[in-house]
């Protein structure tokens, strides 16, 4: 057992998920009450999963009693409860040891087990105790030169430009940018609006005058097709669940419709309606991908290496450290210092010993 079952407080006593479904219902049951975003609940599943597996034993003949109904089938499965803190120590070792994951990817499995046993099981976490901590060092991040900048925008599909330019431009995420709502866009300010970013934090960062007229333009084009859709009883957008709820018939309201919608109607696997969802992220992916290929550029290039060269392109025009946390939107400054150690440092008045 992780603990004696004693319900304490911060151990999910908000909320208690459906005792009679399985695992995994009850996961995802709690995962959108605390109001976790998508990815991250598919991302802690994952975990959940890989834990699991991990400990999986060979079949038994004695099915664990109570443990069928919760989808915890016999056949070696054991339950999360039936684990002990000594086995999250062995998962987490193992992590480090034998799969050799970054320090942030073992932070990550330790935070959705926490969040498994304190928020959906209802369990304190006792003291793991003592396990192996991934060593694997960061890395500094590709950054591409202005030239390749130019040589890779050059090279975009027509179609792919404007979000792509606005990655550079923006340093936004690649998800940040795809969940862009219409309203976040500020024309008279210059500014766009990031809601709900990593750390389920809002941030502002500029807008590039730029693209302003390419973005308004392409604005127009959306509502077009937006407005094609609510004359065929559709048009009605994806809405956190709260504000869902609050406000009913802001799903079908310009201001809530995403920026970069996907070109076809599709259902929705979480709750089986047919709407415009936004751009998938592969698509963007492939078509950085295939502009640096005809640009000809050796260096790995994704849609975040736009964000690592609008970081280090900004420090080497002057910016200060602290106003490019704030534009990134790093908990902290020590993240942000990285840009440090790549970026181009003009009249430091050293020379290589070769050109002396």
């Amino acid at each position: 057992m992780i603990a004696s079952g004693t319900k304490t407080a911060g151990c999910g006593l908000g909320f208690l998920p459906n005792p009679k479904g399985r695992l995994k219902d009850q996961f995802h049951e709690v995962a959108r009450f605390r109001h976790l975003s998508p990815r991250t609940e598919e991302s802690y599943w994952g975990w959940v999963v890989r834990f699991l597996k991990f400990h999986r034993q060979k079949a038994t003949p004695h099915p664990l009693p109570g443990r069928d109904e919760e989808g915890i089938k016999s056949g070696g499965w054991r339950h999360p409860r039936d684990l002990s803190p000594a086995d999250l120590s062995a998962f987490l070792s193992h992590l480090a040891s034998s799969k050799n994951v970054a320090a942030s990817t073992q932070n990550q499995a330790l935070n959705a087990l926490i969040f498994l046993y304190r928020e959906v099981l209802n369990q304190h976490v006792a003291e793991i105790g003592a396990f192996e901590r991934a060593k694997r060092p960061a890395r500094l991040p590709e950054v591409l030169a202005r030239d390749e900048i130019k040589r890779l925008l050059s090279a975009l599909e027509p179609e792919f430009a404007l979000p792509i330019r606005l990655l550079y431009g923006t340093g936004l995420r690649l998800m940040e940018l795809l969940r862009l709502r219409v309203k976040d866009v500020d024309f008279e300010r210059g500014q766009i609006i990031v809601r709900g970013g990593k750390g389920a934090k809002d941030r502002v960062t500029m807008l590039p005058e730029s693209l302003r007229t390419a973005l308004q333009e392409h604005l127009q084009r959306v509502k077009l097709v937006h407005e094609q859709d609510l004359k065929a009883g559709l048009g009605a957008v994806w809405m956190p669940e709260g504000l869902g709820r609050k406000y009913p018939s802001a799903a079908r309201e310009w201001p809530w419709q995403y920026v970069f919608p996907a070109k076809s109607i599709a259902i929705d696997p979480a709750d089986g309606i047919r709407r415009r969802h936004h751009l998938k992220e592969d698509t963007l992916q492939r078509a950085v991908k295939v502009a640096a290929a005809r640009a000809k550029l050796v260096k790995k290039v994704t849609p975040h290496t736009l964000r690592h060269s609008f970081a280090t392109h900004l420090l080497e025009n002057g910016t200060d450290l602290r106003t490019l946390q704030d534009l990134l939107g790093h908990k902290d400054v020590s993240t942000t210092q990285i840009y440090t150690h790549v970026m181009v440092k003009p009249g430091i008045g050293v020379r290589s010993p070769l050109d002396l």
